[in-house]
């Protein structure tokens, strides 16, 4: 079921822990390693270096970056603005500060770089990817999205994607090759993994089956797996005779559940199992 139909304490409870993962992924493995991958923190990371100021660390510009484009989404996007989006930019702030205070990180972790890049990577992207599935998002370079998206008639994507090769480029000339060729690297694994870990949350399974009879199959998903389920008729091409088609998506779990029952109930059915991650309707995603 979607989360957008979750209690309120469940969708605070995931606004909050993709946050932190996002700002465990960032403080801890890109600022210590200078991965500059687009965004807010990527651009705090190369200005971090060029602002020639011991006091204004890549936490420090991440946060007045971050409040200005809070502070511009007040401005100019009034109610639009969801509050999702202001709570999680807050808190996104609030640990990565809390963070520089507590654990002051003067060097990375470990000598692997490619290691700390796959952290810094993976541990952002599955916080945002936590955050989009119920429609909120750190801010930052979002937000410009979303003031781009009202005003102009540009490709908001493609808009977002130059930006991030420019700033993640930046590094380049900023630090040094290495650094800059491993901050383009997480670029490209960061669009990747963000869209797959989405399209993993959202993995449901859509069932057709073929039977004789329905009623069993469809008592089976209406009373044990609390799911709906559409029938209609249908005739054998070959064998012309009269069968019946069960229409009903399910979570992996009640899958394996229904794909049990057949098997011992009526293994001559006939099943067509896919993956879909985006069903719109009661019980799903919101059209």
């Amino acid at each position: 079921m979607s989360t957008q139909k979750s209690a309120p304490w469940l969708s605070f409870l995931l606004m909050t822990f993709g946050t932190a993962l996002v700002c465990v992924g960032v403080y801890f493995f890109k600022f210590p390693n200078h991965f500059s991958t687009g965004g807010v923190s990527g651009l705090s990371v190369v200005l971090g270096e060029v602002i020639p100021a011991t006091v204004v660390t890549p936490s420090t510009i991440n946060t007045v970056l971050t409040l200005a484009s809070l502070l511009l989404g007040f401005l100019v996007l009034d109610k639009s603005f969801g509050f999702k989006t202001v709570y999680c930019s807050l808190l996104y702030i609030a640990i990565i500060q809390v963070l520089e205070w507590v654990f002051p990180m003067s060097h990375p972790f470990t000598d692997e770089k490619l290691l700390e890049l796959f952290f810094g990577i993976f541990l952002p992207a599955l916080g945002s990817a936590i955050l989009f599935n119920i429609n909120a998002s750190t801010g930052g370079s979002d937000i410009i999205a979303m003031i781009l998206k009202k005003y102009t008639g540009m490709d908001v994507g493609r808009a977002l994607l130059v930006s991030d090769i420019a700033i993640t480029a930046a590094a380049l000339v900023v630090f040094d090759v290495e650094t800059g060729l491993f901050s383009l690297l997480g670029l490209a694994m960061k669009s990747v993994m963000v869209d797959s870990v989405i399209e993993s949350l959202n993995r449901r399974k859509a069932f057709q089956v073929v039977v004789h009879d329905p009623k069993p199959v469809c008592e089976f998903i209406n009373e044990r797996l609390h799911r709906g389920a559409t029938v209609w008729n249908a005739k054998g091409a070959y064998t012309r005779q009269e069968q019946y088609v069960i229409l009903t998506v399910l979570s992996r779990h009640q899958a394996i559940e229904l794909r049990n029952f057949l098997r011992q109930t009526d293994p001559h059915a006939f099943m067509l199992i896919t993956n879909s991650s985006e069903i719109f309707g009661k019980g799903f995603l919101r059209a």
